[in-house]
């Protein structure tokens, strides 16, 4: 055996970090990464020392984050539990009456983002 040290492997420990970590936390972390950036997109961020969060508004990139949220909601939802998924879905719901109203053309009922997988929402 070598005095020196294992060399270290950044791939194995994010391999075996991210094998410690349940499937559920997973989906809702990455679900909540999509409803952050839909709210940023639809004009939602915080107020900043440069103006108001509505600079950030890109309902074509809302648009995309939404629909992929509720994709991942609606799919995952009988695994998660009820509990995530109830607070997923309310959250879904929001941004998607959030860009509703940003939009200043807005959709049809059930052609909203996300709409194909949730249902219309009023």
């Amino acid at each position: 055996m070598s005095d020196e040290a294992t060399p270290h492997d950044p791939a194995r420990d994010a391999t075996r970090d991210i094998a410690d970590v349940a499937a559920v936390e997973v989906i809702v972390t990455a679900a909540v990464h999509l409803m952050s950036a839909a709210a940023v997109k639809c004009g939602l961020a915080e107020d900043g020392p440069d103006g108001d969060g509505r600079q950030y508004l890109d309902l074509d990139e809302a648009r995309k984050l939404i629909t992929a949220l509720a994709a991942l909601v609606t799919a995952s939802a009988p695994d998660i539990g009820n509990q995530h998924a109830r607070s997923l879905r309310d959250g879904l719901r929001s941004l998607q009456l959030a860009f509703r109203e940003a939009s200043p053309f807005p959709d049809a009922p059930g052609e909203g983002p996300g709409e194909k997988f949730t249902g219309p929402v009023s």
